[in-house]
């Protein structure tokens, strides 16, 4: 079946549920019969962008090269689920210049909660020292001028944020009917 291809891209501190919503939707638009591609922060830093550090040039370079990945599988008829903390509004915004049909997802969650649910002990580690320009820890995160799409994590369950994200897809006419 051929759809209108897009890139709906999830952006929100460590731990605060990016992966996990997008792999639902993910599967939800797969059983919808549509192309998807998933594009997860932890995947990409192995492969795409493995020669990148964690500086704000090279953050905006790893956020870079996937726009460009996302643009060329979306223009053909993809949708993209891309998850990454991409911290700041201005690349973030080269981002949404860049694909034609990009949604911003913000994944808000307070940072208790995401310090909660780090299994890696990432958030430990930064506040120990282990870890530098740590996003939320001693590096900043700016919440998104202009989300598309807001949910919040820590009051909503993983059923109904993946069901007020596929209600705001059919919304903008990007679901088949």
């Amino acid at each position: 079946m051929e759809h209108k291809g897009f890139t709906l891209w999830f952006t929100g501190l460590p731990c605060s549920g990016k992966t996990v919503l997008a792999d639902v939707v993910a599967d939800e638009l797969k059983k919808k019969g549509m192309k998807v591609e998933r594009l997860d922060g932890d995947i990409v830093r192995k492969s795409l962008t493995r020669d990148l550090g964690f500086t704000e040039e090279d953050r905006n370079m790893n956020i870079e090269r996937v726009t460009f990945v996302a643009k060329l599988l979306s223009r053909n008829g993809v949708a993209v689920l891309a998850s990454f903390v991409s911290p700041y509004n201005k690349i973030r915004a080269y981002s949404r210049k860049e694909i034609e049909d990009y949604i911003l997802v913000y994944i808000k969650c307070s940072l208790e909660e995401c310090e909660k649910r780090d299994v890696k002990g990432m958030y430990a580690k930064a506040r120990g020292g282990e870890i530098k320009d740590f996003t939320g820890v001693d590096h900043p995160f700016e919440d998104p001028d202009n989300p598309d799409i807001i949910v919040e994590t820590d009051k909503q369950s993983v059923e109904e944020s993946k069901e007020l994200i596929l209600k705001a897809l059919n919304d903008f006419g990007l679901l088949p009917n």
